[in-house]
């Protein structure tokens, strides 16, 4: 059995904005919204979840720090100690000022390809994948929202979608997109 989504295309984040307000408000579940680029305050609208992604670099970091400090103590300290400026190289303790450096880079550098790695494999982001936007034109100008039509009534959503302001509606099977 397949199931009925309506598309509607929007040229305005505006007018989308205040759309998914509406969409929301009247009860109809909102599957996904296609846009061109980022529009602030949209997960909110739409009623998503926050991210945890922060708490995902935030540990990223850690990863990072520690293998700084364990690679610094072991190649500086255990394994080559050196004299340099005149600095003690039995302790790294004494030895930390100098490390900081190495120690914030790794921290950035651990969480930053991490991050991209996650978000990747969390957006299904293969290489080689095809992209599953429902309309071309969302990646120029448009902006897309695909509502569930479930149990309610096509004609009586059309017309609703038209009065927040959609400039094309359409109604397409799930199997579709």
């Amino acid at each position: 059995m397949s199931s009925k989504v309506i598309h509607a295309i929007y040229t305005d984040d505006d007018i989308l904005m205040q759309a998914v307000k509406q969409t929301r408000e009247a009860k109809y579940h909102i599957e996904e919204v296609y846009t061109p680029f980022p529009v602030h305050g949209l997960d909110k609208a739409m009623g998503l979840e926050p991210t945890r992604i922060a708490i995902a670099s935030f540990m990223y970091g850690l990863v990072g720090l520690t293998v700084a400090v364990l690679m610094m103590n072991f190649i500086m300290i255990e394994d080559w100690p050196q004299n340099i400026g005149g600095k003690p190289s039995f302790s790294y303790i004494e030895n930390m000022p100098s490390f900081v450096p190495i120690m914030f880079e790794l921290t950035v550098f651990f969480a930053a390809h991490l991050m991209v790695i996650t978000f990747y494999m969390r957006s299904k982001l293969w290489p080689f994948k095809q992209a599953e936007n429902p309309d071309v034109r969302t990646t120029d100008d448009h902006f897309l929202m695909a509502i569930d039509v479930a149990n309610h009534n096509v004609e009586d959503m059309t017309k609703f979608f038209y009065d927040t302001g959609a400039l094309e509606i359409s109604i397409v099977s799930n199997d579709e997109h």
